[in-house]
């Protein structure tokens, strides 16, 4: 099992994404997503450092309230 993190691509450079969530930047392969290629403001799944899904701004939105949450109830803050 994995866990991937929801974040929207800010910049694409050939294969490579430049994607953000709560702050947070990291350079993203796109490589496994050569079938339906996604577009700057698009949201994926990252996992590993590869972009594996594309998904809604609202399922992205969804799952951080979410990861939020557990964090909360751990004591991490948020």
């Amino acid at each position: 099992m994995c866990l991937a993190i929801p974040m929207q691509i800010q910049s694409i450079d050939g294969l490579t994404a430049r994607c953000e969530a709560k702050g947070v930047e990291r350079d993203v392969s796109l490589l496994m997503l050569l079938d339906d290629p996604p577009v700057v403001g698009d949201f994926v799944k990252v996992s590993l450092g590869n972009a594996i899904e594309k998904v809604s701004e609202q399922d992205a939105r969804l799952a951080w309230e979410l990861f939020d949450q557990i964090l909360a109830e751990l004591g991490g803050g948020g």
